[in-house]
C-alpha cells in the first residue's frame, strides 16, 4: 500500500486525500487550522458569504424603483439608503458557515479512511535509499511525530502579503482574514489594492454602506483582467459613489487621532499625498507558505517569489514530492488547487491523467456585476499568442436583462478563424459564475460557434446572449460593439 502524506488541508490537500483514499492509498493529512484551509476558513467561503449579503442589497437598491417595488414607509430613510446592515450579525453568519463547511469536509475525508493530524508538517532531509520521505509533525496535542511516506504533497497555501509600513493590527488596519472580526460597519474604508481581492471587498463594503476609497497602483482596477470587463466594473464603482484613485501607490498606513479624539487611519501615498478613513483594508497579494518546511534541503526548488516549481502533473524537482495550490503560484483558484492535487494523486498512483491545461480554466470575480472568464483572453489575442475572432454583445440589448433592470455587462466570445472553435469567453453580469459554464464546456470540448448557435436556449434568458454571440461569429459579423 502506497503511503501518502499531505501537508495542508485546503482544496489542493483534501481533494487529493479523497482521490488517493479512493484509489487504495494509506493517506495522512497534516493540517494546522482545519480542513478547507484558507479557502474555506478565511478566504473564498467567508468573502463570498459576505458578498451574498451585499449582492442582495445592491440588487434591491439599484432596481426596486424601476421594477415598481414600493417601501412600506413610503420613502427612503434620511440617510438616502433603502436598506441597512448589521455587520456583527453578518460576520457571525460568515464564520458559522465557514466552520460548518470545514466540519463537513473533515467528515467526508475521515469517512474515506484518511487520517487527519493537527499540527505543522515539514520535510526532514533528502529521500531515503528505499525512496521514502520522512515528515516531522510538530505543534499537535501528542507532541512531535515522525511519518514515513512514499509520496508527499505540499499544499500549504499562502498568507496575506504585508506592506512594511502598513502592518495590520486587526482593528483599524486589516488584512482580508481579519475583516470578519468587525462588529460594526466601517464608516470610511480605504482599500489598498485593486486586484481581485481588493475589488471584491471594495464593492461589497460599498454595497453594505461604507464610503469606500479604492487605491490602485495601476491605471485601472483589475489590471490583470479583460480590459472591457474592468472598464465596466470601474464605471459602476464610480457611479455608485466609490472614490477610485488610479496610479496611486500606498506607501504606509498608520492610526491617528482625528477630530474630537476619534481614531482614524491615515494612508500615505508614494507621491506624498495622504488620505484618511476610519479603517484600511490592505489587499496587495499573497505570500506562499514555504518557509521553515525543509523544502530546499529536501531538493525542492523554489522560484524567486518563494513559490514551489512544479510541472503540469504537479511534480516538484524532488523525487516523491508533489505540490498543489497557491503554494505553486500557478493560479490562485480553489478549483485549480483541487485539480493539481487530484492530478498529483492519479500520477503517483499510476493512473492515466491529463496534465493541467490552464487554457480551459474558468474563473470568476465576485463583484457586482460579476466577471467570469475562461480560456484565451483579449490580451492573448492582442499580443498575438493566438489568432482569434471576437464579438461582444452588451446585455442592455437582452430582453431578460431589460426585465430585471440589468444595465451593465456583456457577453464576449473568442473563436478560431476558419474552424470556428470556441477558445475563450468573458461574461460580465449578475451570476456570471453560472453563465460561464456553457462557454467552459465549449472550450474544454473544442465545440464550434455553429454548435453553440444551434443549441436551444430559453427565451427570455441571459444565456440567450451567448447563443447570439455565437451566431454573429458564425455568420462573420464579429464586430466589436460598444
Amino acid at each position: 500500500m502506497t503511503r501518502i502524506v499531505i501537508i495542508g488541508g485546503g482544496p489542493g490537500g483534501y481533494e487529493a486525500a479523497l482521490v488517493a483514499a479512493q484509489l487504495g492509498a494509506e493517506v495522512t493529512v497534516v493540517d494546522r487550522d482545519g480542513l478547507g484551509g484558507a479557502s474555506v476558513l478565511t478566504d473564498c467561503v467567508p468573502s463570498k458569504t459576505l458578498i451574498a449579503t451585499a449582492e442582495v442589497m445592491t440588487s434591491f437598491e439599484s432596481s426596486h424603483e424601476e421594477l415598481g417595488i414600493t417601501l412600506a414607509d413610503g420613502g427612503r430613510p434620511a440617510a438616502g439608503r433603502v436598506l441597512g446592515v448589521d455587520l456583527g450579525k453578518v460576520n457571525r453568519r460568515v464564520k458559522q458557515l465557514a466552520l460548518a463547511q470545514s466540519h463537513d469536509i473533515t467528515a467526508s475525508v475521515t469517512r474515506a479512511g484518511v487520517r487527519v493530524l493537527r499540527g505543522l508538517g515539514r520535510l526532514d532531509g533528502p529521500q531515503a535509499a528505499d525512496g521514502s520521505r520522512r515528515v516531522i509533525v510538530t505543534g499537535g496535542a501528542d507532541g512531535p511525530r515522525e511519518l514515513m511516506a512514499d509520496c508527499v504533497l505540499i499544499a500549504t497555501g499562502g498568507h496575506p502579503r504585508e506592506l512594511p509600513d502598513a502592518r495590520p493590527d486587526g482593528e483599524r488596519i486589516l488584512n482580508w482574514t481579519q475583516v470578519y472580526e468587525l462588529g460594526e460597519l466601517p464608516r470610511e474604508l480605504i482599500v489598498v489594492g485593486s486586484g481581485v481581492t481588493g475589488a471584491e471587498f471594495a464593492g461589497a463594503y460599498q454595497a453594505l454602506g461604507s464610503r469606500v476609497t479604492l487605491v490602485s497602483s495601476r491605471d485601472r482596477v483589475l489590471p490583470g483582467e479583460d480590459p472591457d470587463a474592468a472598464a465596466v466594473l470601474e464605471e459602476v464603482f464610480r457611479r455608485r459613489g466609490m472614490n477610485v484613485m488610479a496610479r496611486s501607490r500606498a506607501a504606509a498606513a498608520k492610526r491617528v487621532a482625528g477630530p474630537g479624539g476619534e481614531e482614524r487611519v491615515e494612508v500615505t501615498l508614494s507621491d506624498g499625498r495622504t488620505i484618511s478613513g476610519t479603517h484600511c483594508l490592505v489587499a496587495v497579494g499573497a505570500v506562499p507558505n514555504t518557509g521553515d518546511m525543509g523544502l530546499e534541503e529536501a531538493g525542492v526548488r523554489l522560484k524567486d517569489s518563494g513559490h514551489i516549481r512544479t510541472d503540469r502533473v504537479s511534480r516538484t524537482s524532488a523525487p516523491g514530492v508533489y505540490a498543489a495550490g497557491d503554494v505553486t503560484g500557478v493560479l490562485a483558484l480553489a478549483s485549480v488547487a483541487a485539480m493539481q492535487g487530484r492530478i498529483a494523486m492519479y500520477h503517483v498512483l499510476g493512473h492515466a491523467v491529463a496534465p493541467l491545461d490552464l487554457n480551459t480554466v474558468s474563473a470568476n470575480i465576485f463583484t457586482d456585476p460579476e466577471i467570469a472568464t475562461v480560456g484565451y483572453t483579449q490580451q492573448d489575442v492582442d499580443e498575438g499568442r493566438i489568432d482569434a475572432r471576437a464579438v461582444k454583445l452588451p446585455l442592455v440589448r437582452n430582453a431578460r436583462a431589460k426585465m430585471q433592470g440589468i444595465r451593465d455587462g456583456f457577453v464576449k466570445l473568442f473563436c478560431r478563424p476558419g474552424t470556428g472553435i470556441v477558445v475563450g469567453g468573458v461574461v460580465v453580469a449578475p451570476r456570471a459564475s453560472e453563465l460561464i459554464h456553457p462557454i467552459s464546456v465549449a472550450v474544454d470540448n473544442s465545440l464550434t460557434v455553429e454548435q453553440i448557435a444551434k443549441a436551444f436556449t430559453v427565451y427570455p434568458s441571459l444565456s440567450g446572449s451567448i447563443a447570439e454571440a455565437a451566431r454573429q461569429l458564425q455568420t462573420g459579423k464579429a464586430e466589436q460593439l460598444p
